[in-house]
């Protein structure tokens, strides 16, 4: 029987409780948290050297904004899925974020069980080719 890996996950936040909350959430998922970053360059640094599955990214960090991370990591990694972070709804922030093709977008005020939702049902369509 062949085991199945546990998705990859980097967790990229400036705030320790966000984190700390993420992981809770992501863990119960069956995914493993590879590592964590605080601000935009370290996330840079961390998935060129991890090479996640996933990566949860804040989009406002310091160093480095999420928005500008994700726009290195996508020229570099075209195929690499991310899901923003955000605690503050921009509409032109998230939408800037999806052009340079984050895969979905999760409010930090998402209640457990739709984060939940939220992930399965995005990785399950980026898995499945769309």
């Amino acid at each position: 029987m062949v085991k199945k890996r546990k998705p990859r996950i980097l967790l990229a936040d400036d705030e320790t409780y966000v984190r700390k909350y993420i992981k809770t959430v992501v863990t119960v998922l069956g995914c493993e948290i590879v590592g964590e970053a605080e601000d935009g360059q370290e996330t840079v640094d961390l998935f060129r050297e991890l090479n996640p599955d996933i990566l949860l990214l804040d989009i406002n960090m310091p160093v480095k904004t999420g928005e500008q991370a994700l726009e290195e990591i996508m020229s570099e990694f075209p195929d690499a899925f991310v899901i923003m972070l955000t605690s503050v709804i921009s509409a032109e922030s998230v939408e800037r974020c999806l052009n340079l093709g984050a895969a979905n977008y999760i409010r930090k005020d998402t209640s457990i069980e739709a984060m939940r939702g939220i992930l399965k049902k995005t990785w399950s369509a980026f898995k499945n080719g769309g």
